[in-house]
């Protein structure tokens, strides 16, 4: 089976093999596809064993393969400062051999990567709406998590087969999930108020899906168009959902002091996603329909 890909629709029916079944957005992506009566199985091979990964395809003969596997860290990226060798073998050997083993078979491979490669620069000057586009080069390497995904896109380019999304904070409508952008905020002690380029998992996950079905391949910006800052998310979640909250704010240079890598602030233009899909929501109105109104507390908003 040749590599079918950007835009040709499939003929045979869709068979999703899907690594990461123990994580957040491997979890929500079985529960998609229970919804949408697609098929699937979860992978149990690991990602730097090639052998495992070559066993998987030939079990299960999946139509694409999504990879949700990876190591972002506990409680947060800094781990991945003190683990670097954990973090190569999953984050760069174990992506790159599956989307190598994918290549030989003739399958698109479905990549959830991150969009925490840029920082805010001249060209790119915060609030200026002029948002870093696919073919950009990332700017950003303050950590070693985000150093190690840059190199994985680069060498990822040169894959045909590979359909890269750039995640960002990641948000979804399960306010009770502690790797939720929302949650997490609403549990520190201090925040900083920039605004960045999320993405809400309920509208974009399923748009993923749709991407394998169209054999989308190449880099997209995976974000909801436009930009929000913590305190605006902060203020919905007081709005809609406890009227009584209260935070408060520091500046980078004090957050500074209580981690240990810095972390990326940039915003992503979303153009490429927007036009592939004209129903997409900005992030603002995204926060709203998909997470803050199905979650309301409040008649105040």
């Amino acid at each position: 089976m040749g590599i079918q890909a950007n835009g040709s629709s499939e003929t045979k029916p869709l068979k999703f093999l899907i690594y990461g079944r123990t994580g957040w957005i491997g979890g929500l992506l079985g529960k998609l596809c229970q919804s949408q009566s697609i098929d699937y199985s979860y992978a149990s091979g690991r990602l730097q064993d090639r052998a495992s990964l070559e066993a998987d395809i030939a079990s299960v003969n999946p139509t694409h393969v999504f990879n949700a596997a990876g190591v972002t860290g506990r409680p947060n990226v800094d781990w991945c400062e003190s683990h670097k060798v954990e973090t190569i073998r999953t984050n760069v050997a174990g992506t790159l051999t599956l989307a190598d083993v994918c290549r030989e078979k003739g399958l698109v491979l479905i990549n959830y990567a991150t969009g925490c490669i840029f920082e805010y620069d001249e060209g790119h000057p915060l609030g200026s709406g002029v948002g870093f586009k696919e073919e950009d080069s990332p700017n950003f390497i303050g950590s070693f998590y985000s150093k190690t995904k840059a190199m994985v896109e680069d060498l990822l380019k040169n894959y045909e087969n590979v359909c890269t999304l750039r995640v960002r904070m990641p948000i979804s409508s399960d306010l009770s999930n502690p790797r939720n952008f929302i949650t997490k905020i609403t549990r520190y002690e201090k925040v900083v108020d920039i605004p960045n380029s999320m993405t809400i998992l309920d509208e974009l996950l399923p748009i993923s899906i749709e991407m394998a079905k169209r054999n989308l391949t190449g880099i997209w910006n995976f974000t909801n168009p436009g930009v929000v800052s913590h305190n605006e998310i902060l203020e919905m979640y007081r709005d809609y959902i406890d009227p009584n909250f209260t935070w408060k704010n520091f500046t980078l240079e004090e957050q500074a002091k209580v981690i240990v890598a810095p972390r990326s602030n940039n915003e992503l233009d979303a153009t490429k996603l927007k036009t592939e899909f004209p129903e997409l929501l900005s992030i603002k109105e995204s926060l709203i329909q998909n997470v803050f109104k199905p979650n309301q507390k409040t008649s105040a908003a």
